[in-house]
């Protein structure tokens, strides 16, 4: 292993002080790390401390958390042991279990992070994990993003074994007499990755038996390819709010080699971090050309929609009000909308975010609710429209219309919140008092 070493000092990969976490699930492969890089941390200048994730979909997880609890007593190593729901995070978040696992373990390391525990994450991926990331992502129909597999360093991850091979990692093993425990899911052929390890990989290997090293060597210039065209892929103008990333349309005019790439980074915006693949960039692609209005279906509930001059993509279901609030003055709060706050003024001077109403024409029996179908409104100057057709002028997104306040009498619709008023209820040269009504929107 003095290669990894080399390597973990040449390319800088832990600053000296460090609090190195180390990924350890009892396997061979973290437990050599953690091994590795605790028997060389005064060398290393570094302090180490263990993570494990029990993922409670065996029940024998627990033993495999005791015996990484009883190695890591005996080597004098910190631990940080964490358990996750996988099955019922894949059910509430309509993931795979796959993908709800590494959500959940890599949930678990963005937190240490966060919190200050640790500075690195070290995770034991060696060349044949490579093989199978850029062989699954190839036969998911990935671009050069998935062929390129997994980095040396992601921001405050490293991967010291990306370049070691398993025999490596076997012969330290026994070298060093280091225990190991063995998760029998690895031989679960229904997980995708498993099936390429167990059942796809080992069938090449009696053709081409340096498979692995060339899926690796094939991911380095992929990688170095997509660095390239990466430069030209600028987010500058995408605006990534809380509950939506909006691309300009103006964007998808560059090549499609760029606006996927564009379109990639937009949804690692909005929160994707697994389960993209190539036809989701494909469709996001095509909206460029629909009319506007038109969404597509993205995993995990998430949805990408054209909308005027944006491209717009959330993981916000369609927001519902579903009570009606009687029209007072203070305050009135409204789920999935925000704050209104309503109060007398003889003060008829126009506000930005704010709305003037005449006190005398809001009729007792006006109160707050969703919009309706049939609900019409009286447009500045006269002139009666339908609620439907008056936001489609007014330029109001599809998707927020539902989450939108009136305030209105059967159907007649007296004030849109946040958008504008009836000609009915504004003020004029008669006008002695007036409501003024301002909005603060989550």
């Amino acid at each position: 292993m003095e290669k990894v070493l080399e390597l973990i000092k040449s390319k800088k990969l832990f600053e000296p002080g460090s609090v190195v976490g180390v990924g350890v699930s009892g396997g061979s492969d973290s437990m050599s790390l953690v091994h590795l890089l605790n028997s060389n941390k005064e060398d290393l200048d570094i302090d180490v401390v263990a993570i494990n994730v029990d993922h409670c979909l065996r029940e024998e997880s627990a033993f495999d958390t005791a015996f990484v609890a009883r190695f890591c007593r005996e080597n004098h190593i910190r631990l940080f042991k964490f358990k996750v729901d996988c099955a019922q995070l894949a059910k509430t978040k309509k993931i795979s279990i796959e993908a709800a696992a590494r959500e959940g373990r890599y949930g678990v390391f963005d937190t240490l992070l966060k919190k200050g525990l640790v500075d690195k994450i070290a995770t034991a991926h060696h060349i044949s994990d490579q093989a199978e990331t850029v062989l699954l992502h190839i036969l998911r129909g990935s671009g050069l993003q998935g062929a390129r597999g997994m980095s040396l360093v992601r921001d405050n991850y490293v991967r010291p074994f990306l370049y070691t091979e398993k025999y490596e990692i076997n012969a330290y093993i026994y070298n060093n007499k280091i225990e190991t425990v063995e998760d029998e899911t690895n031989n679960d052929n229904r997980f995708q990755r498993n099936f390429i390890r167990n059942r796809v990989l080992p069938v090449i290997r009696q053709e081409w038996r340096n498979v692995d090293k060339t899926l690796a060597s094939f991911a380095s210039l992929c990688a170095e390819d997509d660095d390239y065209i990466n430069k030209f892929a600028l987010t500058d103008g995408i605006i990534n709010d809380d509950l939506y990333v909006k691309i300009p349309l103006s964007y998808f005019n560059f090549s499609p080699s760029v606006v996927s790439r564009i379109v990639f980074k937009s949804l690692k915006m909005a929160g994707f971090q697994t389960d993209i693949e190539k036809k989701h960039i494909n469709e996001i692609l095509e909206l460029y050309e629909k009319e506007n209005g038109t969404r597509i279906d993205l995993p995990g509930g998430s949805k990408a929609i054209k909308e005027y001059e944006y491209i717009i993509i959330t993981r916000q279901e369609k927001k519902t009000i579903v009570d009606e609030y009687k029209f007072k003055t203070g305050k009135t709060s409204i789920p999935n909308f925000g704050s209104i706050y309503i109060k007398k003024s003889v003060n008829l001077e126009l506000k930005p975010n704010v709305h003037l109403v005449d006190t005398t024409k809001i009729p007792k029996n006006a109160v707050w609710r969703k919009r309706q179908e049939g609900d019409i409104i009286t447009k500045f100057g006269g002139g009666t429209k339908k609620l439907k057709s008056f936001l489609n002028e007014k330029k109001v997104p599809a998707r927020l219309r539902d989450s939108l306040p009136v305030l209105a009498v059967k159907n007649e619709v007296l004030v849109v919140a946040s958008v504008d008023i009836s000609d009915k209820v504004k003020i004029d040269d008669n006008t002695k008092s007036a409501y003024a009504i301002e909005y603060v929107i989550d």
